[in-house]
């Protein structure tokens, strides 16, 4: 018997305190009398206009280098980065990258497409769909790295997301100004207790100084349809104030099957400036997706029945005679031989998700000495919507239809405070230290809706009659400090030394549990259980040491222990300390009780030493890296033979080595052809892991899902106006099983982009099309994965394939 959440979601360092002390007052410890001289060197270096704040002073691996246009400049949509953004273990990615991909592609598959170490899959051209999407950096995934937006805690970026909000639905990309990739060890000054591996941090632009605007209308395959459009107030008044508002309306039907997908955004923007003190910043961010999904396979159904298959809609006749054939636990007539009876259960007539999000934040930047700056973040973050899928193990009980659809109606408010301090201690220290709070209630109630005889129920509209079959309630409160400083040994050598500590305590579980009265309608065991658990560190210590030597040469290493804190989502998920415990002999309750005695948080050592060259005609890079996984927690069948049961618990060690390899050459003006590598060994340690009444040895099995090699080359040239850009990846087999015997094969994916813009034709400014081709030779592969691995066996249908070729262009101009 499958759970109800494989049916409805496989579808679907230590300082001194005296250094501290003089950090304050502004004076060297080393040398109070040259304070004057120092104080007079810190006017200079942050001198603020009546339209800026104090440049930030961030970790040398994350300073970025930003041209600056002129007051009397033609002011461009987009802030220029420049292309030499990268340091130390941090990849730099500029908006003049992100223009040369097709306009609305997610940030993350951009990231991936142009960053060794860093793989990205989907089903969709875009990369929006949030259940398939699939982010690994260096090995760990999208709910294993830190993620910000202008300094917000975004939590992980995973579907069902419960501490945060994805990054396609939190900014129209046009309005993300630039995006940095932590590949080391993550970075102290990112608020998240999910940071396992590296960090990921969104900029967005402000408002332009002059009053203006862009717009943007795409059009592609599959009835593709984009509209962007911008509006820049410019400087209102004598004091600075100016805002931008932003739409964003994306629509394309499926590729295989019934439905579409529409997503549309909104983002308010408004920056204040406060004299020459510093300024405050204003942020609302809109975001309404609502999908038809594709239904998710197993490897033998995408290679049996095709690249097309997926739900059965329009076909209901269909539908319910595979949902009768489930529950009698047979196969459909001409099928026998293609399909397990498994996999018959893992079709359904329909799949869907609508998600809304609503995000604010204040911000307040200010110089409150001439040598510390503060900035203050207050956000709020609240979500819902509705996730549908129809469960072919059920039964409408008056229309006895053996199947009836499901909806969860998850719904998350978020509430937070970010303070950080930048404190300058003579010529040598930059100090940086901070504080981040949060507090995070999610509620997931489940309700059931009926099918009829000859027409099923809507899964994306009409959810007043449900009958509500379980519910589940968490509230979560974080706290994190983190101390770092940064020492200047000599001009172009830095290290940085400190640490963070952080405590999260998540309260919560099963709040309502109707089964015992719902036998009517099938029900089946529903995983009830309820109780607190605290994640906690008082010092997980982080070392970077930075040296830029004979002007092209840059040699780093980057040393931090990890942590991260518990995850909760429905009970019927596995994979969490909540999630999928017990059977209907062995409660979720005992089983959670018993866990809760011997779990303890994942943690990670990661090593990275690397070394960048960078010059006019050449760039390379080459990272190595090492990292040591403890108490790594995951979903198995427990318990003796007669009487097992799921359970959550440490299933040991395991340790990753790896490298990234990248060079670019520019031969002449223009063009630029980069090419990168990527080897990732990492295995796991574990003898005696309990499952399904004995145990299992997994030691020098790979890790599931992440690719053991990567290689990406990409191709750009610019001519006057003309600009083309190719790119193709190559990303080797996965393991899906954690005993490696069964992998996802290996595959080519390429794209082609190119533009022309036509300057300035009548008030139009930057007049541009563009035309793009996703997939370009049309490979038929697999692309995201959602769900828990298999221990062994093509058993889990959570694989997705990836869109075929498309086609794509628009018409850009700015006013």
């Amino acid at each position: 018997m499958k759970n109800d959440y494989d049916i409805l979601h496989r579808y679907g360092s230590t300082l001194k305190s005296s250094v501290f002390f003089w950090a304050l007052i502004g004076m060297d410890p080393a040398s109070a009398s040259a304070a004057d001289t120092a104080s007079t060197h810190r006017a200079i270096r942050y001198h603020i206009n009546t339209a800026a704040i104090p440049p930030k002073h961030t970790h040398p691996a994350t300073t970025k280098h930003r041209h600056t246009e002129p007051h009397s400049a033609d002011e461009s949509m987009t802030v220029r980065v420049a292309r030499t953004g990268s340091h130390g273990a941090v990849q730099a990615v500029s908006r003049e990258t992100m223009d040369h991909f097709v306009a609305g592609t997610s940030p993350m598959q951009i990231l991936a497409l142009t960053t060794p170490g860093a793989n990205f899959a989907s089903d969709d051209a875009f990369g929006l769909d949030t259940v398939a999407n699939t982010l690994y950096v260096r090995g760990f995934n999208q709910t294993q790295l830190g993620v910000s937006l202008d300094g917000i805690p975004m939590g992980g970026q995973g579907f069902h997301n419960w501490n945060g909000l994805g990054v396609d639905q939190m900014e129209i990309q046009e309005n993300i100004s630039g995006m940095q990739m932590s590949q080391g060890a993550g970075a102290l000054d990112v608020p998240s207790a999910q940071t396992l591996g590296g960090a990921i941090t969104f900029d967005t632009s402000d408002p332009l100084n002059k009053a203006g605007g862009q717009i943007s209308q795409l059009f592609g395959s599959n009835n593709g349809f984009r509209t962007f459009a911008r509006v820049d107030s410019g400087v209102l008044n004598s004091s600075g104030t100016k805002f931008y508002a932003a739409y964003a309306r994306t629509a394309q039907d499926l590729w295989k099957g019934y439905g579409d997908q529409q997503e549309q955004q909104a983002n308010f923007k408004l920056v204040q400036p406060v004299g020459e003190h510093g300024k405050i910043t204003a942020i609302f961010d809109y975001s309404n997706f609502e999908q038809y999904n594709y239904l998710s396979l197993t490897k033998n159904m995408w290679q049996k029945m095709g690249r097309n298959t997926t739900y059965l809609k329009p076909n209901y006749a269909l539908a319910k005679e595979y949902a009768a054939a489930a529950q009698a636990g047979t196969v459909p007539a001409g099928l026998e031989g293609i399909l397990s009876t498994d996999e018959v259960g893992d079709y359904a007539y329909d799949g869907t998700q609508t998600q809304r999000n609503y995000l604010s934040a204040v911000t307040g930047e200010f110089r409150l000495f001439p040598n510390v700056t503060s900035k203050t973040i207050a956000y709020g973050h609240v979500s819902n919507g509705d996730y549908s899928a129809t469960n072919p193990f059920l039964i409408s009980p008056t229309s006895q239809v053996p199947m009836a659809m499901e909806t969860g109606h998850p719904d998350v408010r978020r509430l937070g405070l970010v303070q950080n301090f930048d404190i300058h201690a003579g010529s040598k220290n930059d100090i940086k230290t901070g504080v981040w709070y949060e507090n995070d209630r999610f509620n997931y109630p489940m309700y059931m809706y009926e099918d009829g005889v000859n027409y099923p129920h809507s899964s994306i509209a009409d959810f007043k009659n449900g009958t509500e079959w379980w519910g589940d309630s968490f509230n979560t409160n974080t706290f994190q400090f983190y101390l770092q400083d940064t020492y200047h040994i000599l001009r172009e050598m830095t290290v940085t030394a400190g640490f963070r500590s952080m405590l999260q305590t998540t309260h919560g579980g099963t709040s309502v549990d109707n089964s015992a009265s719902l036998s009517d309608w099938g029900v089946y065991y529903s995983h009830p259980a309820s109780g607190s658990l605290t994640a906690s560190s008082a010092f997980l210590p982080h070392f970077n040491f930075d040296y830029h030597f004979l002007n092209n040469h840059e040699f780093y290493f980057d040393i931090a222990e990890n942590m991260r804190a518990y995850d909760y989502a429905a009970q019927s998920g596995s994979g969490t300390a909540w999630g999928g415990l017990g059977t209907s002999t062995n409660s979720a309750q005992a089983v959670f009780n018993a866990n809760k005695n011997t779990l303890r948080p994942e943690r990670t050592w990661n090593y990275v030493v690397g070394y960048r060259f960078n010059s006019h005609f050449f760039s390379g890079s080459a990272d190595f890296y090492h990292t040591d996984y403890y108490n790594r927690l995951a979903a198995i069948t427990a318990g003796s033979t007669g009487n097992t049961y799921s359970s959550f618990i440490n299933v040991g060690r395991e340790t990753m080595n790896g490298a990234d390899v990248m060079g670019a050459i520019r031969p002449f003006k223009g063009l630029e052809i980069t090419n990168s590598f990527s080897w990732n060994n990492a295995t796991y340690e574990s003898n005696n892991i309990p499952y399904g009444g004995t145990t299992i040895s997994i030691k020098g099995k790979h890790q599931v899902y992440y690719p053991k090699f990567m290689y990406k080359a990409n191709l750009t040239y610019t001519w006057h106006q003309a600009s083309f850009n190719f790119n193709t990846t190559y990303t080797s087999a996965r393991y899906m099983t954690y005993t490696n015997d069964e992998k996802i094969p290996a595959y080519w994916t390429s794209n082609l982009n190119a533009s022309y813009n036509f300057g300035k034709i009548g008030f139009a400014r930057n007049l541009k099309t563009t035309f793009g081709v996703t997939n370009l030779f049309n490979r038929n592969y697999i692309g995201g994965v959602y769900g828990a691995a298999s221990v062994s066996g093509d058993d889990n249908a959570n694989l997705f394939v990836a869109a075929p070729r498309q086609f794509f262009g628009s018409v850009s101009a700015q006013f």
